[in-house]
């Protein structure tokens, strides 16, 4: 008898959840709110509370889950008009990089590291923050990526100081012109069996040098030491993200301004 009594009150709990959800609205599972998230959790916890519990009054948990649709429904009808509202409930969209510069003020107040950052670029199929005009991570989560007009960016590049480097894009060791004696260590910066398909990979994340990286390219501290300091960087601790593509052309983001 238990049984049946189980079989039922899941049928039952199953077209009451399924017909909430459908009044809730068609927003796919990736671009909830976060209330209409907690909603969604909540519902799913009251659902499982009635079916284990047999001794339980089915309406125990159908009320309550009738009431927390309709709250959803007020707060998307009430937003809708209301914009205030709207940023309150869902937030606003920050802009994680600007022209090619990562904001890490905004990285740390939205708790974003770098990981996750290369993981939705490499998802947009960007292969470098350099080619990033803007990347604005939406309320949802997902990260909306405007890539950069290449000659725009390399114009940009050309007018930094006298040496060519920009916090934002360091210019390339394998693009750049070089004195013959200074080229030397520069050549066959990527070996030819690496695969390219997992460039650019980081050399240096959150002031810290990835020596596991370094080795897969088949290069030392000495080198990456050496590449930085022809661009006037001295320290590593001052490289807040570091990269570099197949072309052997770095991007350096760094954690503040060097003095003049």
């Amino acid at each position: 008898m238990e049984f049946w009594s189980l079989l039922v009150r899941t049928v039952i709990i199953y077209f009451v959840v399924f017909l909430i959800m459908r009044f809730m609205g068609k927003r796919e599972i990736g671009k909830l709110s976060v209330l209409d998230l907690v909603i969604s959790v909540m519902i799913a916890e009251i659902a499982v509370i009635v079916i284990e519990d047999v001794g339980r009054p089915m309406w125990d948990g159908i009320l309550p889950m009738v009431v927390l649709m309709l709250i959803q429904l007020a707060s998307a009808i009430v937003s809708m008009k209301s914009r205030r509202l709207r940023l309150l409930l869902d937030g606003k969209p920050n802009v994680i990089i600007e022209k090619g510069k990562i904001n890490k003020d905004t990285m740390r107040k939205q708790r974003y590291n770098l990981d996750d950052l290369l993981l939705q670029l490499r998802e947009n199929k960007i292969s470098s923050v350099a080619d990033v005009e803007f990347a604005i991570l939406e309320t949802t989560g997902k990260l909306s990526v405007i890539p950069r007009d290449n000659t725009a960016a390399a114009d940009e590049s050309n007018d930094g100081n006298e040496d060519g480097f920009n916090e934002e894009n360091l210019s390339s060791p394998m693009e750049t012109e070089q004195p013959k004696q200074k080229a030397e260590w520069k050549k066959n910066i990527i070996p030819p069996n690496f695969r390219f398909e997992i460039l650019p990979i980081p050399l240096i994340m959150d002031g810290k040098v990835q020596d596991e990286n370094l080795s897969k390219i088949e290069k030392t501290r000495f080198w990456l030491k050496n590449v930085l300091q022809e661009e006037g960087v001295t320290d590593f601790k001052d490289v807040f993200f570091c990269t570099i593509d197949h072309r052997g052309k770095l991007f350096v983001d760094m954690n503040k301004r060097r003095p003049n």
